[in-house]
């Protein structure tokens, strides 16, 4: 799964799995000490891993974690940035790294973030267009490991999506992954195949090497209103943002000759970026924030006092499958034989027949390629995970699988993320930096005998945790299964219940979680 990233990776070369920053290990150095370990140590033994790098191998018991992670954590000196005290001041000595899934060696690629796109999709078009966006135009920005799945998710819902990227690289990526049917340079080009797709009913997707700035530009002066738009671009000021103005190649150079004059660029742009985005709400097009902290950028940085009129995809789409403990559940086939995964989707037809939300995802997800191992993604609630993954690992026993099975998720998962401008804004009771949760949830899984568990700062923005467990087809893996599978999930669902949700309680009350005698 380490190794498994690297296949999935933006800048291999410099461990950069995604998002500009997330990367799978400190350094090289660090890297390989990982390998060593990971290939040599015993199954009674935990390796300790610090932001990326390997610092202690521990005898602990064979059914505990066989890795603990924790990355990016600093107590900032008072009055100070802590994004810019991390950047400027540790990772740049390459004392410490962010990591989320790149960190924690769970990263499947664009084919792991497809489904919450296509949910988020699906959602807009039951609750604002009849339940159909067939006909219907997206327009978005971002094509590379998050953003990239978003030009195939709307493709598989039905519309006509149009996405922008200043970098040709990402684009020519997902083409070749088939996640993006066209690309082009020729902005008007884009915008007409765009919008004749939309009147002809045909799903449709449309790549452009461009700043979204300038599509927005002229998407207004041509009188072009989208059905939705939404933005998967990354908002790092210094390290990831392109400004408007310059070509890729002269944004990046500048970024190391004068990182003040790049954030200083970037802010002028994020206010013209959202400042559209307004206008097209304003004009009827559904717009929401797709979890990169935009709004709160360009409220903090650049000047938008109203980029919170903005909605969030969490509040507007998704809070309620979290609250049911529904969220991204992953699988890798660890022996590389995609077979496996097509196995594993023909059993869960039959298991979830009854269960339209899965039955319908897994009949269209067999036109996703798999990149690096082969993998699969599909939102399971509590109670599912567990039936899922003990009847796989029963797969391996009989020999009907070529390997073993890793399960997974998102960080972005009902009980794994306190982020209060994603997963826990606006809270039903206030809740929402309260970061207990997922350190509970870590903890939990750790006790329960993961077989890895990873804790990630997300500097001052909030705390993630995630949880792999491996299906080796032993009696063992079936009890580890079932204690994490049930838990991770499980304090999901008592982490709503307790803010409030009455979706939460009913499915609290439904598994008999909580406290005994609760009602």
């Amino acid at each position: 799964m380490l190794e498994n990233n690297l296949e999935n990776a933006e800048d291999a070369d410099n461990l950069v799995i995604y998002a500009s920053l997330a990367k799978a290990a400190r350094d090289w150095d660090a890297y390989h000490a990982i390998e060593r370990c990971l290939k040599t140590m015993g199954e009674d033994q935990t390796l300790v891993v610090q932001s990326g790098k390997p610092v202690g191998l521990f005898n602990t018991y064979a059914t505990a974690p066989i890795v603990v992670i924790a990355n990016g954590f600093v107590a900032a000196p008072e009055g100070s940035n802590p994004r810019k005290y991390t950047y400027d001041m540790l990772e740049k000595k390459k004392l410490m790294l962010p990591g989320m899934t790149a960190g924690a060696w769970q990263y499947i690629g664009s084919q792991g973030i497809i489904q919450g796109t296509y949910e988020t999709f699906a959602a807009a078009g039951r609750e604002y267009f009849g339940g159909s966006l067939s006909g219907r135009t997206i327009l978005t920005a971002g094509c590379g490991g998050m953003g990239g799945a978003q030009p195939l998710a709307g493709v598989m819902v039905g519309a006509s999506i149009l996405v922008a990227d200043v970098r040709a690289e990402p684009m020519k990526m997902r083409l070749e992954q088939k996640y993006l049917e066209e690309m082009t340079e020729d902005l008007d080009a884009a915008i007409d195949r765009w919008l004749d797709a939309a009147r002809r009913g045909k799903p449709r997707s449309v790549g452009v090497v461009a700043n979204i700035v300038d599509v927005n530009d002229r998407l207004i002066a041509r009188g072009i209103v989208p059905d939705i738009v939404t933005d998967q671009t990354t908002t790092e000021l210094r390290l990831g943002y392109y400004p408007a103005g310059l070509s890729a190649e002269e944004a990046d150079q500048l970024r190391e000759t004068d990182p003040e004059r790049i954030e200083e660029l970037n802010k002028k742009t994020i206010a013209r970026h959202v400042r559209a985005m307004l206008a097209f709400q304003e004009q009827g097009a559904v717009v929401f924030e797709y979890g990169n902290a935009l709004r709160r950028v360009a409220r903090q940085h650049a000047g938008v006092d109203n980029s919170y009129d903005i909605g969030l995809y969490m509040t507007m789409f998704i809070r309620p499958l979290f609250c049911q403990g529904i969220g991204p559940f992953r699988w890798l086939s660890i022996s590389g034989d995609p077979e496996d995964i097509y196995r594993i989707d023909a059993m869960l037809l039959e298991m979830f027949a009854d269960t339209s939300r899965v039955t319908n995802w897994l009949k269209i997800a067999n036109r996703i390629e798999f990149t690096g191992l082969p993998a699969r993604i599909c939102w399971l609630g509590h109670g599912e995970r567990e039936r899922a993954a003990k009847e796989v690992n029963a797969m391996v026993r009989r020999g009907e699988l070529s390997g073993p099975i890793a399960f997974t998720r998102d960080h972005h998962d009902c009980g794994g993320a306190s982020i209060p401008e994603r997963e826990t804004f606006q809270m039903k009771d206030g809740s929402d930096a309260i970061t207990d949760w997922a350190l509970l949830n870590c903890l939990l899984n750790a006790s329960s005998g993961a077989d890895l568990v990873a804790l990630h700062s997300h500097f001052a923005a909030g705390v993630s945790s995630g949880v792999t467990v491996v299906a080796d087809g032993s009696e063992q893996a079936d009890s580890r299964i079932t204690r994490v599978l049930t838990a991770d999930t499980g304090l999901g669902v008592l982490r709503y219940d307790d803010a409030g949700y009455e979706i939460a309680a009913e499915t609290r009350r439904a598994h008999g979680l909580g406290l005994p005698g609760e009602q």
